[in-house]
């Protein structure tokens, strides 16, 4: 039997390139994720409690199916076990044609995979930042400081260390806003 597991993921928010994938591949059992969060997966709990020896899992890639490399290596041994099958389309793995890998392309796979993991990550946590009125990177400074230190500046009657002590503006912040 051919199943087919999706989560949401950056590049496919709403699962329609995964689904296409199961169609593809003609996935008698299809278990879709209901969020992309990490924890509380009970659609690959249910479907790994269900999968019998000869079955096929599909995924789209492999940071579909695993947060980690140890959660990955965990979830094909346990395919193992159940003498189960994987196919990953986007690395192009499948355990069910007995290939071989060389080291090089098991290497480029599990770096792909870590890069994937940690897009994932960084997005999904951006996105939440994002979600509670923070935004990325730097804090701006006051502009009445900035305004401040322009004018203390300005006057030449002030040393850099000055205007930093009473306005918290750095040398280099300070010139990036004159050079403006």
């Amino acid at each position: 039997m051919r199943i087919g597991y999706a989560r949401a993921i950056a590049e496919d928010i709403d699962c329609q390139k995964q689904r296409a994938l199961f169609e593809k591949f003609g996935c008698d059992v299809i278990h879709i994720e209901t969020h992309s969060a990490p924890k509380q997966r009970s659609e690959l709990k249910k479907m790994l409690a269900e999968v019998k020896t000869g079955d096929q899992i599909i995924v789209l890639k492999l940071h579909v199916l695993a947060d980690s490399t140890r959660q990955l290596v965990d979830l094909v041994e346990m395919l193992e076990e159940k003498e189960a099958f994987l196919h990953s389309e986007q690395e192009n793995i499948d355990t069910a044609k007995g290939k071989s890998f060389s080291f090089l392309e098991i290497t480029k796979c599990l770096a792909d995979f870590q890069s994937d993991v940690i897009s994932e990550k960084t997005k999904a946590g951006l996105s939440e930042a994002k979600q509670k009125g923070m935004h990325a990177g730097r804090p701006r400074k006051a502009d009445a400081n900035v305004k401040k230190a322009i004018e203390m500046y300005k006057s030449k009657s002030h040393s850099l260390a000055e205007i930093k002590e009473q306005t918290g503006i750095s040398k280099s912040t300070l010139y990036r806003y004159l050079e403006n």
